[in-house]
């Protein structure tokens, strides 16, 4: 489940990611970039591959935490521990 979950994370921030840099660099030239008013020396595929991984973190963020949202109170509460492997002295909901 928590391969699914990453998942539900990782490929549509990669999808967002990949519009952004398109949408992003068609009207940023990274050649004309400038880091507190010097040039950034950095070739341009450099600056596409950072630009891209910074958006992926983001919108890998943002996904993360509309499914951290979604989670159901049972699943927050339920006992991790099987019934028959539970100690007498579980007081999680759910346990006991």
């Amino acid at each position: 489940m928590k391969a699914q979950r990453w998942m539900w994370i990782a490929w549509p921030a990669f999808l967002v990611a990949a519009v952004l840099e398109m949408l992003v660099f068609a009207v940023v030239d990274p050649g004309d970039l400038q880091w507190f008013g010097q040039p950034l020396e950095w070739s341009r595929l450099a600056v596409y591959t950072l630009a891209f991984f910074v958006f992926w973190g983001v919108t890998m963020a943002s996904s993360a935490l509309t499914t951290l949202l979604s989670v159901s109170p049972f699943e927050v509460n339920r006992c991790p521990v099987p019934v028959n492997e539970r100690p007498s002295n579980c007081v999680r909901n759910g346990c006991g």
